[in-house]
Formats: structure tokens, C-alpha cells, sequence
């Protein structure tokens, strides 16, 4: 039996495993490989994508729970050729360094900022639970920070 899922705004009927990760399905099955691998135990957070606007860690999350749901990955910030204010900063504000953990943060904050338009260092804090190995933290708040200001 097929599992429908739509992401960034297009439908698909998949013929997988419904037990199968999200994660995988959007990278192997769709082609969709800005969203990364990085723990497999949705702890890191290289995996966030949104599911009906929420941060989810699609590593753990079963294709079959996002059925009738709208999946919106890094690739689906994209809007009319113009990135989303929060690409914008990140590149503004120097964030990334390796860039591996950074469509899954810029996924996270994208949501937070859905959440909490003016977010507080304690929100932020509470919020962003993405790990970054190269330790960019300080430059992912100003960036934070930068967009809550102009929005």
C-alpha cells in the first residue's frame, strides 16, 4: 500500500516501508538531500525538517506518521528564487563553518521563529537544541537575533 506524503508544497505516493525514517525517504526516495544524517537518534538535529510548520528530527520519525501531513524541508525555504530571511542571515552573520548541521538548524529557527517572533537568549536556548560541532553558537544567536529585529 503506497503512503502519501507532501513535501514542499508537491504530492507523492511512495511505495516504502511505512516504518521506514522520513529522513531517508526524502533523501534516497526524493532526491531531497539537503537534509542530513547525523545521529540516527534525533539527537543532533542535522535531520530537522518541519512537519505542519513543527521541528521534527526526521531521522526517528516513520514515513507513515507524516501521511496527510505537509513536509517542508531546507530546499523548500526557497521561495521564488529568493532565500528565506533566515538563509539570509546565516549568511550575513557568518554561521556555518563545515555547514553540515546547518539546513537542520536554520529548519529549527526557522520554526522557533514561527513560535516566538522575538525570541529571548533563554528562548533560543530552549528552542535550538541542534548540536554543531564546530561550536558557531554565538553567531547562530546574533543571527537569530538579527532577523527577530527586522521581522
Amino acid at each position: 500500500m503506497a503512503t502519501t506524503i507532501t513535501v514542499n508544497g508537491q504530492t507523492h505516493a511512495l511505495d516504502v516501508d511505512p516504518d521506514t525514517p522520513l529522513l531517508w525517504v526524502l533523501r534516497d526516495t526524493l532526491g531531497l538531500t539537503g537534509t542530513k544524517f547525523g545521529c540516527g537518534i534525533a539527537e543532533c538535529g542535522a535531520c530537522t525538517v518541519h512537519v505542519d510548520g513543527k521541528a521534527v528530527r526526521s531521522c526517528m520519525l516513520p514515513v507513515a506518521s507524516a501521511e496527510g501531513a505537509h513536509v517542508t524541508t531546507i530546499e523548500g525555504l526557497l521561495r521564488d528564487g529568493a532565500r528565506h530571511p533566515v538563509q539570509q542571515a546565516w549568511i550575513d552573520h557568518q554561521v556555518p563553518q563545515c555547514g553540515y548541521c546547518q539546513p537542520g538548524m536554520i529548519m529549527a529557527v526557522v520554526a522557533l521563529l514561527g513560535d516566538r517572533p522575538k525570541p529571548s537568549d533563554a528562548d533560543i536556548d530552549a528552542g535550538i537544541t541542534n548540536i554543531c560541532r564546530c561550536g558557531t553558537f554565538v553567531r547562530v544567536r546574533r543571527a537569530i537575533h538579527a532577523v527577530a529585529e527586522t521581522e
